[in-house]
C-alpha cells in the first residue's frame, strides 16, 4: 500500500517537516511538502492526494480552514490533524469539520505510522464499498433491462415505485431461475436505502440453530462454540436492506423472531438480554405458494401478511418467450467481454430449438445452454449440436421418469432413505460436481448442501 499512496505533509515547522517527510520516504511512501496552507491547497489543486496530514495552526491559512476548504470541494478526502497538547476545543472543531483523526504533539513516527495505515486502510475500503455501489447502480438500471415483452416491462414500472417505499416489506415470488435475487437488488440499489448495506441469505442453506444464529448474532458464551460475540445479518444491515431467499423454508420458531422484528424494529441476540433496534427493510423471496403453506401450517399467517405489503410474481420465461433473442444476446455479450464467446452468433435452426422449448429452469438455464453451446463451439456460429438433446429432440422429457418402475417393499421405506439414494445417484451422474448434481434434481446447490449434510451422505466436492 505504501509504495501506492501519495501523501501530503503539511507543517510550518521546517525540522518536523523534513523528518516526516524523510521518515515516510523510508516507509516506501509517495510524500510531498507544505509549509503553509495556501501552499497546501496550491498543491491538493494540481495533485491527487489519498491523505493529507495537516497541522492545525498554520500561517497564511489555518489548518481547520484549509479542511472546511477541502471538504466542501472533496467529502471524501482523509485528513489526519497534528494538535498541540491540551488544544482540545481545537481539535474538536477540526473532527466536527471532517477530520478522520488526530494525533497530538509531540508524538514519534511509529505512532503516526500506525494512524495513517489505519486511515488509508479504511479511505481504500470506503472507495471499494463506493464503485461496488455504483456498479451495481449503473448494473441495475431501467437502460439496462434485458426484455421487450409488456409483462416485463409492466412488471418493471411496479418495481421501481416498491424501491421508492424503503420503509416497506416487499415479498418477491416466482419459479426457480426467474431472477428474484437480481430483482431484489435492483429494489434496493434504486431506493433510498442504496448507500447502505444490502446483506441476502438463504433460508434453507442453513440448519435451524445456524440461521437464528446468523441472523441474530449471539452473546459470547450463548451456545458451546460462542467464543466471542457476533452481529447477526439483522445488524450487519442496519440503514440497508436483508434479502430472505427462500422464506418458505424458515422455522416457525425463526419466523415469530423476524414478525417481531418487522412489527418492532428490535431484536435480540441468542444469550442477550437488551434488544437492539436497527432499521432494516426486509425483501423476502420463494418459489412456493405461501398461501398453501399458511393453510399446512409451515407458514405463520401473520408473517405471510405482513410480508406480502408489496408483492410482485416474476412470469417465467414460457410466458415471455419474446425476450429470448435479446437474452441470448446478452449472454453472448457477456461472454465476449469475458473472453469466451469469441464473437459467436446463433444459428436460425438452433434459435427456433430455443424459442420452441418450455424452460422449466427459466433465464438461469437459458444462460447455462448459452455458456455451455459457447464453450462446445470451436466456430464462430452456433447450432443444434451444440444444444442439449433435451432441447433439440422433442421426444426427450427433462427430468421425466416412470413412478411405476419405483419399488416399494411390502414394509415400506423411510423417505429419508429414497431421498438418500436420489442424492447419492445424482452425485455419481455429476461425478461429485455438485452445481451439477443440483441442476439434475432442481434443487439450489446451497439446498444440495444442506440435504447432504443433514443426511449424512459422504461426499467430497469436485471441481
Amino acid at each position: 500500500m505504501a509504495g501506492r499512496s501519495k501523501i501530503l505533509i503539511v507543517e510550518d515547522e521546517k525540522l518536523l517537516r523534513w523528518s516526516l517527510l524523510e521518515g515516510f520516504r523510508r516507509e516506501g511512501y509517495q510524500v510531498h511538502g507544505a509549509e503553509n496552507g495556501k501552499e497546501a491547497l496550491n498543491k491538493i489543486g494540481g495533485e491527487q492526494y489519498e491523505l493529507i496530514l495537516m497541522d492545525i495552526k498554520l500561517p497564511v491559512i489555518n489548518g481547520i480552514e484549509v479542511l472546511q476548504s477541502l471538504k466542501r470541494t472533496n467529502p471524501q478526502i482523509t485528513v489526519i490533524m497534528m494538535t498541540g497538547y491540551g488544544d482540545i476545543e481545537t481539535t474538536v472543531e477540526a473532527m466536527r469539520a471532517g477530520a478522520y483523526d488526530y494525533v497530538t504533539k509531540p508524538f514519534n513516527l511509529d505512532e503516526i505510522r500506525t494512524r495513517i495505515e489505519r486511515a488509508l486502510e479504511a479511505s481504500n475500503l470506503q472507495k471499494e464499498v463506493s464503485y461496488l455501489r455504483d456498479f451495481h447502480k449503473k448494473q441495475l438500471g431501467v437502460d439496462n433491462v434485458v426484455s421487450h415483452s409488456d409483462s416485463m416491462r409492466q412488471l418493471l414500472g411496479l418495481v421501481q415505485k416498491m424501491a421508492a417505499a424503503s420503509d416497506s416489506t416487499v415479498l418477491i415470488l416466482g419459479e426457480t431461475g426467474t431472477g428474484k435475487d437480481l430483482v431484489a437488488r435492483y429494489i434496493h440499489f434504486r431506493s433510498p436505502r442504496a448507500d447502505r448495506p444490502f446483506v441476502d441469505i438463504n433460508c434453507a442453506a442453513l440448519p435451524d440453530t445456524l440461521l437464528e444464529s446468523e441472523l441474530m448474532g449471539h452473546e459470547k458464551g450463548a451456545f458451546t462454540d460462542a467464543k466471542a460475540a457476533k452481529r447477526g445479518l439483522f445488524e450487519q444491515a442496519n440503514g440497508g436492506t436483508l434479502f430472505m431467499d427462500e422464506i418458505g423454508d424458515m422455522p416457525l420458531a425463526i419466523q415469530a423472531k423476524v414478525l417481531e422484528l418487522i412489527e418492532t424494529k428490535q431484536f435480540r441476540r441468542l444469550g442477550g438480554l437488551r434488544d437492539l433496534e436497527v432499521d432494516v427493510r426486509i425483501i423476502a423471496a420463494t418459489n412456493k405458494n405461501l398461501a398453501k403453506l399458511v393453510l399446512e401450517g409451515i407458514m405463520r399467517e401473520d408473517l405471510y401478511y405482513r410480508l406480502k405489503v408489496l408483492s410482485v410474481t416474476l412470469p417465467p420465461l414460457r410466458e415471455r418467450k419474446e425476450d429470448i433473442p435479446l437474452l441470448i444476446t446478452h449472454f453472448l455479450g457477456q461472454f465476449d467481454r469475458k473472453g469466451v464467446n469469441r464473437g459467436m452468433e446463433m444459428s436460425t435452426q438452433a434459435l427456433k430449438h430455443l424459442m420452441s422449448y418450455d424452460w422449466p429452469g427459466n433465464v438461469r438455464e437459458l444462460k447455462n445452454v448459452i455458456e455451455r453451446a459457447v464453450i462446445l463451439n470451436d466456430g464462430p456460429v452456433i447450432l443444434p449440436g451444440h444444444l442439449p438433446p433435451e432441447i433439440v429432440e422433442p421426444g426427450v422429457q427433462r427430468g421425466g421418469y416412470d413412478l411405476n418402475e419405483l419399488e416399494i417393499p411390502p414394509d415400506g421405506v423411510p423417505l429419508a432413505q429414497i431421498e438418500r439414494d436420489l442424492i447419492k445417484r445424482a452425485l455419481d451422474m455429476a461425478q461429485g460436481n455438485l452445481s451439477k448434481a443440483a441442476r439434475i434434481i432442481h434443487v439450489s446447490r446451497d439446498t444440495l448442501r444442506y440435504r447432504i449434510r443433514k443426511l449424512g451422505i459422504p461426499h467430497r466436492s469436485t471441481p
